[in-house]
């Protein structure tokens, strides 16, 4: 028995890294998959094939979550396509590390845009159609970093933070329509990002968690499938960290 089967979920950001984790995890588990992705076509057609092989229906969006009108496009798009949005995952995101001193404003701004502001523009774009349909799950990717700080991403942190109040107040404003809202607050999770550090970096984060290791892709989607799926349906307004034992 597969857990999504029949739902339709909206990714966005998931060409590479955990966004792609969490497209085929979906896919595998009987999701229909629409997803975001902002400049690689090529990786994105790559992906709708990869997802399709699966035997459920998958297509990619080239959209800019951060800009309001594109994501309210997009979730127009995505209904006309495929019927219904029952997942919304919120994934796409950027860092752009500095100490605070050497931070510049536009830096700051963009952060906040493309992993604060794009939560707010596809929440408010797919609340209609999960109201009238009366069942929805919104998932909101943090991270261990909006949870604790971290010295060098305050712009980061302060996004990710921003996420989770968020989330808690969407829980609490649509609950009574049956449109859950949940946050998971990844870890440190390999994907090619890490790879691209030296590897003392790497042995020594994975040193200092509890599980010794790093987390994958996997790990991650596989929690987004518990809130996506039936399983979770008495849960809103929480968040779950995926982060091997990490912030315990």
């Amino acid at each position: 028995m597969k857990l999504l089967e029949n739902k339709t979920a909206l990714i966005t950001g998931a060409t590479r890294g955990i966004g792609k984790g969490i497209a085929l995890t979906f896919a595998k588990q009987g999701a229909n998959v629409a997803f975001t992705y902002s400049s690689s076509v090529e990786a994105a057609k790559e992906l709708e094939k990869e997802l399709e092989s699966y035997g459920i229906k998958a297509r990619g969006y080239q959209s800019n979550a951060a800009n309001y009108e594109a994501a309210q496009e997009l979730a127009a798009n995505v209904l006309k396509e495929f019927g219904t949005i029952d997942v919304l995952i919120n994934n796409a995101g950027i860092t752009k590390d500095n100490l605070l001193m050497r931070i510049s404003e536009e830096d700051f701004d963009s952060v906040i845009e493309v992993n604060l502001k794009s939560v707010f523009n596809l929440t408010k774009a797919v609340i209609r159609p999960m109201m009238k349909q009366r069942a929805g799950s919104i998932i909101n990717m943090s991270s261990v970093v909006g949870l604790k700080g971290n010295a060098g991403q305050a712009n980061y942190a302060a996004s990710k933070a921003g996420i989770i109040g968020f989330s808690k107040s969407v829980a609490l404003e649509l609950g009574s329509r049956n449109i859950r809202s949940n946050v998971i607050a990844p870890g440190f999770i390999e994907t090619e990002m890490t790879a691209a550090l030296p590897e003392e970096t790497v042995k020594e984060w994975r040193s200092g968690i509890p599980l010794k290791r790093g987390g994958t892709p996997e790990d991650v989607a596989n929690a987004c499938v518990f809130l996506a799926s039936d399983m979770s349906s008495y849960i809103t307004g929480q968040t779950l960290s995926v982060d091997g034992g990490m912030l315990t």
